[in-house]
């Protein structure tokens, strides 16, 4: 090898190292949980196939993003956008609810912060790594070509220099600015419903006494109590359908009509695309204590939560969480394996 022969145990940590920071450059590339965790799979054994052929002129680094770029590239020939329910269609009134599911690879999906978000000491880092994984800011990404996707990620998001990205997509420095520039361009022209979250790291008190309300009333089911804490013009999802309700009248509405199986539910906090969450069980008729029934996602903006995203897959979500797939009757709390 030209830099020397690496012992199997030694490739594999240094390869590891790796792979947190891989994650959320190909999920916010490809817009999937699975389909990320597979891509950086994917990377790591071509990385571990062709490391006899690694020169060694760029950092292990460099080589690993090159190779995830390009595995990202190829899963996105198909052409395949990832979406919201509002990217979709148009939002539903109440009275005209209707709950239509489609395929699992239309949506964008959540992502627990721990796969994604490498650990670092520097608190800026930290803020624009937890913004570029929010979904408003995951489904505006959506929107771009495949390389000026990549562009943007690692110029705006990675911090990469024009030349690093340049020597990556084995393009010109030129080259790279324009796409950059037209990248920049698209996403001013969308303003993505949630861009405006604003959530601190760590939440400030405001914020965390706003979710301890909502706790309080989304399990003691008190829509006069939630109404106070969203805002007017709310917007509620619930991926795989793809409807979605705006405002605080339709949104309660819902909860109190269709939605009205998850009064006694009970809430697990979770940290979920750079935003605060929860894993919601349901009380469970047949089994006792309660069953999973969404990961959600809360956008907070002004001391009010805009956006409540319910993505009800639990049978993906859940284990992706590492939470039970039961609570007993008395457990009102579990602690987060990840």
């Amino acid at each position: 090898m030209a830099n020397g022969t690496a012992a199997p145990t030694d490739l594999d940590s240094r390869l590891e190292a790796h792979r947190t920071e891989l994650t959320g450059y190909c999920y916010r590339m490809l817009g999937s949980s699975f389909e990320a965790e597979d891509a950086v799979q994917d990377t790591m054994v071509r990385a571990w196939r062709s490391y006899d052929k690694f020169e060694g002129r760029s950092s292990l680094r460099s080589w690993l993003y090159r190779i995830a770029t390009n595995v990202c590239l190829d899963m996105l020939t198909a052409g395949n956008k990832r979406a919201r329910p509002m990217d979709l269609t148009e939002s539903t009134p109440l009275a005209q609810a209707a709950l239509s599911p489609r395929p699992d690879n239309t949506w964008l999906e959540p992502m627990p912060d721990a796969r994604v978000l490498p650990t670092t000491g520097d608190p800026a880092e930290a803020a624009i790594a937890k913004e570029s994984v929010r979904l408003a800011f995951m489904a505006a990404l959506q929107q771009l070509p495949a390389k000026q996707r990549a562009v943007l990620i690692l110029r705006e998001v990675l911090a990469w220099k024009a030349s690093e990205v340049a020597e990556l997509l084995d393009t010109s420095v030129a080259s790279v600015n324009s796409a950059l520039q037209r990248a920049r361009a698209t996403l001013a022209e969308r303003r993505e419903p949630g861009a405006e979250a604003a959530v601190s790291d760590p939440l400030d008190e405001d914020q965390q006494k706003l979710l301890d309300r909502y706790v309080a009333a989304f399990e003691g089911y008190d829509m006069t109590a939630l109404t106070a804490l969203l805002h007017e013009d709310a917007v509620m999802t619930m991926p795989p359908f793809d409807l979605w309700l705006t405002g605080t009248r339709d949104i309660t509405g819902f909860m109190t009509t269709l939605g009205a199986p998850c009064a006694g539910s009970r809430l697990v906090p979770v940290q979920v695309n750079g935003l605060p969450g929860f894993a919601q069980y349901k009380p469970d008729p047949e089994k006792g204590g309660f069953t999973p029934w969404a990961v959600q996602v809360l956008e907070i903006s002004d001391g009010r939560i805009t956006g409540f995203h319910c993505f009800l897959d639990t049978q993906r979500w859940f284990p992706l969480f590492d939470l039970p797939l039961h609570l007993e009757a008395e457990t009102d709390q579990v602690e987060q394996g990840a």
